[in-house]
């Protein structure tokens, strides 16, 4: 019998705290308007004392779990999409793993594709669920960039925000999830940065002045990396299943700012009211914005049985992919 796999529960979690634009003009040289106009973003949720990866993950995992009306002693992997863990290790997939109490040992591990990490991630259970080696796995994507954020750089300081979107991908009769296409290219890996803190440039006292524990970009060129590769590979996964944007009823993509957003939906021909966007309420929360969209998009009972929806991301590397999958 051939297996498939399917996405069988959604959840989500956001902190309390909400900062808006006017935190913003407090600390650095911008304005609400300036904010708007560029990004699309308003507000954005940042974690409280206390708040880390792990557990905004075991929050929204929780949810996802109780969606699919699972316990998590029925999760057999584990994998987590996230390039601000709690630590550097161990995985804070195992740190989920302990939090949820899950009484028997199973396979763990944090995938690290930045905005990309969800698609990565679920593309990963997909695979090992159809190849029969594990029946239900736990995807999870979360962030917490407000601890890596410059909070000095006023180009990249109002983008992020923290947040944890999970999904329970689950062997199925049906077909589910359809198909996906990955990729990278590390020439432009440049283009978006966490300097320090790893083996090439260690952290000491000189790192830490010259503030490289935080997160560079170069905005423009990666507008236009982004809105090519985000493209290009919805394309190329509708186009390996024969399906086109008319087949498609909802487009979800990586939440980095509205223009890349729109000019997306422009280029793949898809009519905008097909696209889901948060990006406004809750900025850019990297591996966490494709599992957040889509669990507010089942919470809002706006996918139904027989949806097609469509996940486009890229991140630093840069990598960037595609999935498309089925409502079952």
């Amino acid at each position: 019998m051939t297996i498939y796999s399917a996405i069988k529960g959604y959840g989500h979690y956001l902190p309390e705290r909400v900062l808006d634009n006017h935190y913003f003009e407090k600390i650095v040289d911008t304005n609400d308007e300036w904010i708007r106009s560029r990004t699309g973003i308003v507000t954005r949720h940042f974690t409280a004392e206390g708040e880390t990866a792990s557990t905004m993950a075991v929050e929204a995992a929780k949810k996802a779990l109780a969606n699919a009306n699972m316990s998590a002693d029925d999760i057999d992997l584990i994998l987590v999409g996230t390039v601000t863990g709690d630590m550097r290790y161990p995985s804070t997939a195992t740190l989920v793993h302990k939090a949820l109490g899950i009484s028997k040992p199973i396979p763990s591990m944090d995938l690290q594709a930045a905005c990309a990490g969800f698609v990565y991630a679920t593309s990963i259970a997909d695979s090992f669920i159809k190849a029969g080696v594990y029946k239900n796995v736990l995807v999870v994507g979360v962030e917490n960039l407000s601890k890596f954020t410059d909070m000095q750089d006023r180009n990249t300081c109002v983008l992020f925000g923290d947040g944890a979107g999970a999904v329970v991908v689950s062997a199925s009769e049906e077909p589910g999830i359809l198909g996906f296409h990955l990729a990278a290219d590390g020439n432009f890996s440049h283009l978006i940065e966490f300097p320090a803190d790893g083996s090439k440039t260690p952290t000491t006292e000189e790192t830490v002045k010259q503030r490289l524990h935080y997160t560079t970009m170069e905005g423009q060129e990666t507008y236009k990396q982004a809105v090519k590769d985000m493209t290009s590979a919805a394309q190329i996964v509708l186009g390996k299943l024969d399906m086109t944007v008319d087949d498609v009823t909802w487009l979800v993509p990586h939440q980095a700012n509205i223009r890349i957003i729109k000019s997306v939906a422009t280029r793949l021909k898809i009519a905008i009211d097909k696209v889901y966007t948060n990006v406004d309420r809750i900025g850019n929360t990297s591996a966490a914005s494709i599992p957040i969209a889509l669990s507010e998009l089942n919470g809002d009972n706006k996918i139904k049985k027989g949806d097609i929806i469509v996940l486009s991301a890229l991140g630093s590397g840069l990598t960037w992919g595609a999935l498309v999958f089925k409502q079952i």
